[in-house]
C-alpha cells in the first residue's frame, strides 16, 4: 500500500485545485484510506486492505494518506472522523464511507462501487 501526499495525490488520484469536477487520474479503480497513526479503529482497517490488496492484486489501488501529514488534503476532502475510506471507481463520482468498516463491507463497495468482480 502506498503512502499519498498532496502532490502524488494530485498526481495518481485527482488534481482537486485545478478540476472544480471530479477527473480521476487513477489506472485502476481504487480505495484511499485517510487515517492517522494514534487512531484505534485505523489499525483494525489496515491488516484488512492489507489482505484486500493481496486478493485483487493487479485489478484494484489501495492508498492511504496520513491525516496529520497532509491536513490541507484531508481538508480539501472535508474529512471530520478517521478512518475515512474514498472508493474511487473508473467511471462515476467517487464514494465515501466512515469508520471501521468489517470486510464484507468493503467486498461489497469493491463489487458495487468499484465494479470489480
Amino acid at each position: 500500500m502506498e503512502k499519498l501526499t498532496q502532490e502524488t495525490f494530485k498526481l495518481k488520484i485527482y488534481d482537486y485545485e485545478n478540476n472544480k469536477d471530479w477527473k480521476f487520474k487513477g489506472e485502476k479503480p481504487a480505495i484511499i484510506d485517510f487515517y492517522a497513526d494514534w487512531c484505534g479503529p485505523c489499525k483494525m482497517v489496515h491488516p484488512i486492505l492489507e489482505e484486500l490488496a493481496q486478493e485483487y492484486q493487479g485489478k484494484l489501488d489501495i492508498y492511504q494518506v496520513d491525516t496529520e501529514q497532509e491536513q490541507e488534503l484531508a481538508a480539501a476532502f472535508g474529512i471530520r472522523s478517521i478512518p475515512s475510506l474514498l472508493f474511487a471507481p473508473m467511471n462515476g463520482k467517487p464514494q465515501m464511507a466512515m469508520g471501521a468498516l468489517p470486510k464484507a463491507s468493503f467486498e461489497q463497495a469493491i463489487t458495487e462501487v468499484l465494479k470489480i468482480q
